[in-house]
């Protein structure tokens, strides 16, 4: 079964850097989608481009600049698109998403963006959140992948720090909105604080469980929506969260089972031998000359005749009688004995953890420190032959990375220099000691070591 990954950033950067991301990890980018609302505004500088379908240029999509609002992913997706979606308004829209969209060939939807995500697969909780997500001014990025590498491409979507949903949903129900009447104009201040969070994570809905660095694993079937669920209970009348602790007790017993067991008997052949003394008779004929007159009895004797004797010979006769010589007896004994039976057992672990800012301390965007890393770049590898900013702003936006990833908040470079630099040889093998003074000045930079 295939499933869609979905997660949403705050700016445009972060989208843009997990979608180069996931296409070079080997993602076909007529999987991945990305959509934005088209009033979203950003510091960087970009040229509008005619906004067109596959099918060829689209109405709707005449001067709403679409090169603005997707920046560089317009080159990363397929089938860049104008869309105006009811209740939501204006968006720009790019992969199989759009096209779900835009239906057979019309240039608006018919249905709605929360039907087009509940119908790939996202529960209907989340698609509510995703729509007011993006009309808060977020970007929306998906990518249908197989089974196989669904857990590869939630890896990569959060190492760009998405957004915690359901964290951010609880802030926009306190501001008053709701799913029954989602639309609840945000305020300038709440808009521009939204882009610039600090708590970056997203959760699993596939196991409705919160998973503090895990993108939402949905599959991409038709099925009935399900509501996401946390394992914490709000109370919101007591102002207090309640977190089940559930622990699995083992209990070991026994049954009895019954085995056969055959005892087979065979009669086998062995050689005997013996030895026995036998007696034996033969009539020898013996002539022996003589020289003598003839007798009366010569003379009776002088006629033919018959002579008989009899030959005794003794021969071997054997016989065979049986006897006893071992008697087997099978019978049953019984006996007890102990034996360690060895499983596992689950139980709820808390863990709590404090934010490495302090509550609306802003998170710079890349572009941010842009023109920082292209001085250093200047004065450091400049002088290089062949060195070129673009071969080492790759190196910078790791850092950038790594600096921003809560998993590397309380850590020194040192304890993790060795994990960092298996992961950028993933994709750039052999090339770790030539970038790594440019990741490691992007991470203190952004760090505030320097």
């Amino acid at each position: 079964m295939a499933k869609t990954i979905a997660a949403l950033f705050d700016n445009r950067s972060e989208a843009q850097g997990a979608v180069q991301d996931l296409v070079a990890h080997g993602f076909a980018r007529d999987d991945i989608s990305v959509m934005a609302h088209d009033d979203v505004h950003y510091n960087d500088t970009h040229s509008d481009a005619d906004m067109t379908t596959d099918d060829g240029p689209s109405g709707l999509a005449q001067g709403a600049g679409i090169g603005a609002a997707l920046g560089g992913m317009s080159g990363l997706v397929i089938g860049l698109s104008a869309l105006t979606i009811p209740g939501l308004g204006p968006v720009i829209a790019a992969g199989p998403l759009a096209m779900a969209l835009l239906g057979a060939g019309v240039g608006a939807a018919a249905g709605g963006l929360i039907g087009a995500l509940v119908d790939m697969g996202i529960p209907e909780e989340h698609a509510y959140y995703y729509d007011e997500g993006i009309r808060r001014g977020g970007v929306l990025v998906t990518a249908a992948t197989t089974d196989e590498r669904a857990e590869e491409a939630a890896e990569i979507l959060s190492r760009h720090h998405p957004i915690d949903l359901s964290r951010r949903a609880d802030e926009w129900r306190r501001e008053g909105w709701n799913r029954a009447e989602p639309h609840v104009e945000p305020s300038h201040a709440t808009r521009t604080t939204e882009t610039m969070r600090e708590s970056r994570t997203v959760h699993t809905a596939g196991t409705d469980t919160h998973m503090g660095s895990r993108a939402t694993v949905t599959p991409e079937v038709s099925q009935p929506a399900r509501v996401a669920a946390t394992a914490a209970q709000y109370d919101k009348t007591r102002q207090e969260a309640t977190i089940p602790v559930v622990e699995e007790e083992v209990h070991v017993g026994k049954r009895a089972q019954e085995r056969d067991v055959r005892v087979h008997t065979t009669v086998q052949e062995k050689p005997v031998a013996e030895q026995v003394n036998l007696h034996e008779e033969h009539v020898v004929v013996e002539r022996r000359p003589t020289d003598r007159p003839a007798t009366a009895a010569d003379q009776t004797a002088f006629k033919e005749g018959v002579i008989e004797m009899t030959e005794t010979v003794e021969e071997p006769v054997v016989s065979k009688r049986a006897r006893v010589v071992e008697e087997v007896a099978v019978h049953k004994e019984a006996r007890d004995h102990v034996e360690t039976v060895h499983d596992t057992a689950h139980r709820t672990d808390v863990n709590v953890e404090t934010e490495p800012a302090a509550r609306g301390t802003a998170v710079r965007g890349f572009e941010t420190y842009d023109t920082g890393f292209r001085n250093h770049f200047a004065t450091t590898f400049g002088q290089q032959p062949g060195a070129t900013y673009d071969m080492y702003m790759p190196a910078y936006r790791y850092g950038y990375t790594l600096a921003t990833d809560k998993r590397y908040s309380n850590r020194d470079w040192n304890t993790f220099e060795t994990e960092a630099q298996r992961d950028w040889e993933r994709n750039q093998p052999g090339t770790w000691e030539r970038f790594k003074a440019a990741i490691r000045h992007a991470w203190d930079e952004v760090r505030g070591r320097r």
